[in-house]
């Protein structure tokens, strides 16, 4: 009999493996996919983004209406052991300008290819193309491998860490939603998260300027607002400020339908200096000219302020729009490219090891919970983080087992 079946080979199921192997305890590692960590591997695209370098109150604050639930497993695995964890296998970090933390490398492969070493040195043993399809009666894990049919894999402890539900095709589908549902886990319906969302805007700007961006810009929608860069596709409007903004975003759309946000193309500049600016006498000059000479808006900026209707006369109405340009969206981007997902196992399903309550002797972590958190490293710090919790709770779980119930 194992002792511990960890199902899903992401960072959370990985690091918990890890921990659990040091200790002694016998671990496999099952995923669907024919190479694990196809989602981390992705993240380390444009640069692995491990976690941030800003306190840890700030830090915790990002998770939003989950920073209770959140805040106990990041003090026990804060950001600066991430980091030491990452230097431990041969990959030094560095702290961006934004305070973000990367590998030197700006790769996550060869962060997961040491990892893998270390993990199979360790005696861990990772099953590839193996698929998980629930309990069977009697609560044993059901598995099948390659082509073959499901049958039971006997362990002391199972934990979850199959993901949640964006970017299926790297492994995370929530085919796992009804298993647990039918065991009467509450698990909150999935939603895009990091996400891009839907405008209508008029062919002329789809035309003209679909992939272009947006930069040094503001975003606000209701009370929250970001400083950063979007770009604009044809379908709408994605990028770092609007990802940053999505959950404020999606949960006006959820609302009514329709969620307005607006655009200060020039937050550098205050609105009395930019009235001041647009007063100046334009002459000769076409409007569009003297816009890109007096302020810098370029054509993009010129059509977006142009989009909700004439431009006004008076400089200060026409700064008042520059400052806020009005844009409605109608829709998140399809949850298959979401950088993330909100959604998953309601926190109050599990107790302060990851336990199921309902399922003794089961655990989740990751991306399955139902939290949520901006890009910037917050999404990796505490899927590692909620991995070393359930691998703690794990080890509690097994100690506290009699020889009978151990299969000993």
């Amino acid at each position: 009999m194992i002792d511990a079946l960890i199902i899903g080979a992401g960072p959370a199921g990985l690091f918990a493996a890890e921990h659990l192997s040091a200790k002694g305890y016998d671990v496999v590692v099952v995923d669907r996919m024919p190479s694990p960590a196809r989602k981390f591997l992705m993240a380390g695209r444009g640069g692995l983004n491990l976690t941030h370098s800003e306190p840890i109150e700030t830090f915790v604050s990002r998770y939003r209406e989950a920073e209770n639930f959140i805040k106990p497993l990041i003090s026990d695995f804060p950001p600066k052991y991430l980091i030491d964890w990452c230097e431990g296998l041969g990959q030094e970090t560095f702290v961006g300008t934004s305070g973000r933390v990367f590998p030197k490398s700006m790769k996550a492969s060869p962060l997961l290819r040491a990892w893998l070493r270390r993990l199979d040195d360790s005696g861990v043993r990772l099953l590839t193309r193996s698929t998980f399809h629930g309990f069977s009666q009697e609560g044993d894990v059901l598995i099948s491998r390659e082509n073959e049919a499901p049958s039971p894999m006997l362990a002391r402890a199972v934990l979850l860490a199959l993901g949640g539900a964006s970017w299926p095709k790297l492994g995370s589908d929530a085919a796992w939603v009804p298993v647990l549902r039918d065991a009467g886990v509450e698990v909150v319906d999935f939603q895009p998260s990091n996400c891009g969302f839907e405008v209508s805007w008029s062919a002329f700007i789809k035309q003209r300027f679909a992939g272009h961006p947006l930069k040094r810009i503001k975003v606000t929608s209701g009370s929250h607002s970001v400083l950063g860069e979007a770009i604009l596709s044809e379908k709408g409007l994605e990028g770092g400020a609007i990802y940053a903004l999505s959950a404020e975003i999606r949960t006006q759309l959820n609302l009514s339908g329709t969620a307005p946000i607006s655009i200060d193309l020039r937050p550098q500049l205050t609105h009395q200096t930019l009235r001041e600016k647009l007063g100046r006498p334009r002459g000769k000059q076409s409007m569009s000219t003297f816009l890109r000479k007096t302020i810098g808006l370029q054509p993009l900026e010129q059509a977006l302020i142009r989009e909700s209707g004439p431009l006004p006369e008076a400089p200060g109405d026409l700064a008042t729009r520059i400052k806020n340009v009005p844009v409605t969206c109608t829709a998140t981007y399809d949850i298959d490219r979401a950088i993330s997902s909100a959604g998953g196992v309601a926190l109050a399903e599990v107790d302060p090891h990851l336990m199921l309550r309902k399922m003794p002797g089961v655990f989740v972590s990751g991306e399955m919970l139902d939290w949520e958190a901006p890009t910037g490293g917050y999404l990796l710090q505490a899927c590692f983080a909620s991995g070393l919790a359930a691998a703690n709770g794990i080890t509690a779980h097994l100690s506290s087992m009699s020889p009978e119930a151990s299969g000993t």
